[in-house]
């Protein structure tokens, strides 16, 4: 492709609004633009990229026997009705009626249309297994689009849809297709790991994120110092077994506490640690109100409390329904004399605490000597805290440590979470209606175009990997009205595409300057310099991952690059 013939708008200046470094780059070297907050258009050089990613997934979907379908993106507001997920979902899904007040969503996935679908034509386990999938724009309204494509409100995904008619079979293919996401990311030189997760708004038992190793990663993954255990912060779980304490509790009593209000400023007005403080958090779980307590020195992981309370939604309770509750404001609640009717759960480190400190349920008051099963009562002891750094690694092997990750892609075994909802049945080997088992498997491909433009960058532009850069060589005349300069370049640039190379040459008539510092910004794997020397036949060779520049003969042209690509491949 000729440069003069693409478009490729280049900026010299950072946008201020763009936080991190590939959406700086992205911007930057034309490859998006942004059209309003979460929403972008792909320029020529970035849909070159997406279509590289989705060639990859292709080609590893169908090596997994799933095959590619297309399916609406408008849903009509029954199927979300069906499952519940209407009401449970959120702001997030988006909605619209149309002209004839039937309500619809734009998909932000498509559980629901797929289980619809099959439903209505699969009747028999004789033809399942099936494994479907698609490639296709979703639309969640997220409340603070940032990151550029890291979190937008439309995106590109991929998403598959497995129907089974026993267990045994959704196991197989889960394997199956954890393993083709596996060789996605590797191919795409991504450095990233597979951990346990929580199947949120979607649903489902067993499942599995893939984890982009990033600074700017919005989740946190715990993973163990001695062996290949790794998990979303979220689903870590807490395995200590915790000793009962020794000390004799003592009378409880209130102590006035004027302006102390965080856990921190608590123990340091009663001379004690954190973990001598119990802290005391309302959650709703569904519409029942759910009194949570933890040691001052954990924070309670709201993803548990939900698993904990089998509820659908779990939301902390607003300050107002605090007050209606119990009576006094956020930073006084205590579990002593709570009103009659409210459950308690605690997370296992509170039976740790004797003469540990509370608050009092009055504003400026607290009580001391508060020891649980004495003063309180507790429903239900369960792991409801956030894992902390330096923990035991739930697998017993080592000790926890903390990396930040962007989620790329997510697979889950739905069971019978969407069939049993929607009565989605086939008759089984015993002639008798059974509910599809079902499985789920996500891939953010506009996601992953950002993951791989923050992995592979430097301080002056990209160096894409071949696999996903937009093209493989970039043949840069320095001066076009020089005849044997602009002519050699074209012999060049027809020389590698006849051998298959997609090749951008510069043929702009601008400062060698501004042509070196665009093809350092949009990063292709080798830049072909023809200069003063193209008369001799000597061409600059600059390889952008490494910086390392050659002089090649060009006769010798065409073997250099084929033992570049292949050690690449």
């Amino acid at each position: 492709m000729k440069q003069s013939a693409t478009f490729i708008p280049t900026l010299r200046e950072t946008p201020a609004d763009a936080e991190v470094r590939s959406h700086q780059l992205l911007l930057r070297a034309g490859f998006i633009r942004q059209n309003t907050s979460g929403i972008y258009s792909f320029l020529p050089l970035g849909k070159r990229v997406l279509d590289k990613v989705e060639t990859i997934i292709r080609e590893e979907m169908e090596a997994a026997n799933s095959v590619e379908v297309f399916l609406p993106a408008m849903q009509q507001a029954e199927l979300w009705q069906e499952t519940g997920r209407w009401y449970s979902y959120g702001d997030e899904l988006m909605r619209l009626k149309d002209r004839n007040g039937r309500e619809f969503a734009l998909g932000a996935t498509h559980e629901e249309v797929i289980t619809d679908l099959l439903r209505d034509e699969v009747k028999s386990y004789k033809k399942l297994p099936l494994n479907l999938f698609q490639i296709q724009s979703k639309f969640r309204d997220e409340k603070r689009p940032r990151f550029g494509l890291l979190r937008g409100r439309e995106f590109l995904m991929k998403d598959a849809y497995s129907f089974h008619a026993t267990t045994e079979s959704l196991d197989e293919t889960y394997n199956v297709m954890m393993q083709a996401y596996t060789n996605i990311f590797s191919r795409l030189g991504l450095d990233f790991r597979m951990v346990i997760a929580d199947s949120g708004a979607i649903g489902g038992k067993d499942n599995h994120e893939f984890m982009v190793l990033s600074e700017i990663g919005e989740d946190t993954i715990a993973y163990s110092d001695s062996s290949s255990y790794a998990a979303n912060i979220e689903m870590a779980q807490v395995n200590i077994e915790y000793e009962l304490p020794t000390e004799t509790p003592e009378e409880i009593e209130k102590v006035a506490t004027p302006d102390q209000k965080t856990i921190a400023q608590v123990a340091e007005f009663f001379r004690t640690g954190t973990e001598n403080c119990i802290k005391t958090l309302v959650f709703k779980a569904d519409d029942e109100f759910v009194i949570v307590l933890s040691r001052g020195d954990h924070d309670i992981n709201d993803v548990k409390v939900k698993h904990a309370t089998d509820a659908k939604v779990v939301e902390m309770a607003t300050p107002e329904e605090v007050k209606q509750l119990i009576g006094c404001e956020i930073g006084s609640i205590g579990p002593v004399a709570l009103p009659d009717g409210i459950r308690v759960i605690a997370d296992n480190a509170v039976k740790t605490i004797a003469n540990g400190i509370a608050g009092a349920n009055e504003e400026g008051q607290h009580f001391k000597n508060v020891t649980p099963g004495q003063d309180f009562d507790v429903e239900k002891y369960a792991d409801l805290r956030f894992i902390k750094e330096g923990d035991p690694s739930p697998d017993g092997q080592g000790t926890i440590k903390f990396a930040e990750g962007i989620e790329v892609g997510h697979i889950f075994k739905l069971g019978t979470r969407y069939s049993e909802d929607m009565k989605a049945t086939i008759l089984n080997d015993q002639g008798r209606a059974v509910p599809y088992i079902m499985g789920c498997y996500g891939i953010g491909v506009s996601r992953v175009v950002a993951a791989v433009a923050e992995q592979f960058n430097d301080e002056n532009g990209f160096t894409w990997p071949p696999v996903a850069a937009p093209y493989d060589i970039h043949v840069v005349p320095v001066n076009v009205k020089d005849d044997v300069q602009r002519e050699t370049a074209e012999e060049i640039y027809k020389l590698l595409k006849s051998n298959r190379y997609q090749v951008l040459i510069d043929d702009r008539n601008e400062r060698a300057g501004v042509k070196f510092t665009d093809a350092d910004l949009i990063g292709l794997p080798v830049r072909l310099t023809v200069g003063k020397k193209a008369a001799e036949g000597i061409l600059e060779v600059k390889i952008r991952s490494t910086g390392e520049t050659f002089e090649w003969k060009q006769e010798e042209l065409l073997d250099q690059l084929q033992d570049f690509f292949q050690k690449r491949s």
